[in-house]
């Protein structure tokens, strides 16, 4: 699943492609992508004129002269600009001088349109603007489940928790509550200087994760566990185990990691 570093690449290289244009229509190929909108997106949409692009977390949107346009890519959700129909677009933008499809294999991802911007408000702070006021570990839950819950802060998922953790030599399954407020502290900076890391390699591509003109990231290059099960770690050699921990398979060195 695109994370923030993904999400964030792509809003980056949305904005000079969409600020300022006109949404001329939205066709719509496969209902399932607009589920949980109330409203109808190519009715609402067409004829907006878009302000500019956001991010909280995961989600993307764009502001509309009347209106918001919601983006969730799901698993599999990818935003295209300069590129061909396949069977796996599920919605396509008509603006006055570019056409942006939706492309999503999985079908995990949607596009809403709402009058108000209420599909983020029950998320936690974005993961990138993190501070001692957002030190909302003190859970009686795995600090990896923490740190996966969108409702504490916005925008980490399995890849950046694993990675976090790592840096920040927190054992996955440690209960949050038992963090001293000095290691909480290091980890909400290290969660945020992963983030910020990943963000410059334009993300980690490890399935279908592109940008906009479907050029991979680079930031799976540095993962020190994610996706390394059975390898050495690369601080003590010890080999990198994988486990489950709030559902979600889970990398970690069990000597660098307490």
């Amino acid at each position: 699943m695109p994370e923030l570093p993904e999400v964030e690449t792509i809003v980056r290289s949305m904005r000079p492609r969409l600020v300022g244009r006109h949404i001329n229509s939205v066709e719509v190929l496969h209902p399932r992508i607009v589920r949980y909108s109330k409203l109808d997106v190519p009715t609402h949409a067409a004829g907006r004129k878009i302000l500019d692009i956001l991010r909280h977390g995961k989600f993307i949107l764009l502001v509309l002269d009347s209106g918001f346009v919601t983006i969730h890519l799901g698993m599999t959700g990818q935003v295209l600009f300069d590129s061909s129909v396949t069977k796996w677009t599920r919605a396509i933008f008509s603006l006055d001088d570019a056409t942006m499809l939706y492309d999503d294999i999985r079908m995990f991802g949607s596009i809403e349109y709402s009058a108000e911007m209420d599909r983020t408000t029950r998320l936690g702070p974005d993961a990138l603007t993190l501070d001692e006021a957002s030190l909302a570990l003190r859970r009686r839950a795995p600090i990896k489940a923490v740190l996966l819950n969108q409702s504490v802060f916005a925008g980490v998922g399995n890849i950046y928790a694993d990675e976090s953790l790592f840096r920040a030599g927190i054992h996955p399954r440690r209960r949050a509550d038992r963090l001293s407020k000095a290691r909480a502290s290091n980890l909400l900076t290290i969660v945020k200087e992963v983030l910020a890391e990943a963000v410059a390699h334009r993300g980690s591509s490890l399935s279908d994760y592109v940008d906009t003109e479907g050029r991979k990231g680079s930031f799976q290059t540095l993962h020190r566990v994610y996706g390394r099960e059975g390898e050495p770690c690369p601080a003590c050699g010890e080999p990198i185990r994988k486990t489950v921990v709030a559902q979600r398979g889970t990398h970690y060195c069990p000597k660098c990691q307490r």
